[in-house]
């Protein structure tokens, strides 16, 4: 048996529109979701500042411009490279206690601080 297209108006048919809403609201999720994984992501490349280091920041009157920044993190890359978890950066006249695993800075001292000039648990150090 043969059959006729003619047969069949097929201008008649409609899509499903819950399936089309479906692939929206998927295709809408994902791209909340490569959003919301990119942010994170570029947040994790950025070197983030504890309560404590801002608090040391402000009354030390230390204040870091964008390329020590770049040359922080490079710092905290070199030092994750060489499997430190804890280290005292030097740059410029700043020194800094971070935690590499988390790019963290925990503490930071400026070069004129009368404090005692000991940094402890740290397992490695970078100057840049």
């Amino acid at each position: 048996m043969k059959i006729n297209p003619s047969m069949y108006n097929v201008s008649k048919i409609k899509p499903n529109s819950s399936i089309i809403s479906t692939t929206n609201n998927t295709n809408a999720k994902i791209n909340q979701f490569d959003n919301v994984l990119q942010d994170k992501l570029n947040k994790s490349n950025e070197l983030n500042f504890s309560k404590h280091a801002n608090m040391r920041l402000d009354s030390r009157n230390i204040k870091l411009s964008n390329d020590q920044l770049a040359r922080i993190n490079k710092g905290v890359d070199n030092a994750k490279g060489k499997g430190i978890k804890d280290s005292l950066i030097i740059v410029d006249d700043v020194a800094l206690v971070v935690n590499i695993k988390n790019k963290t800075v925990i503490t930071a001292m400026g070069k004129t601080e009368q404090d005692d000039k000991v940094f402890t648990n740290i397992d490695g150090a970078v100057i840049i």
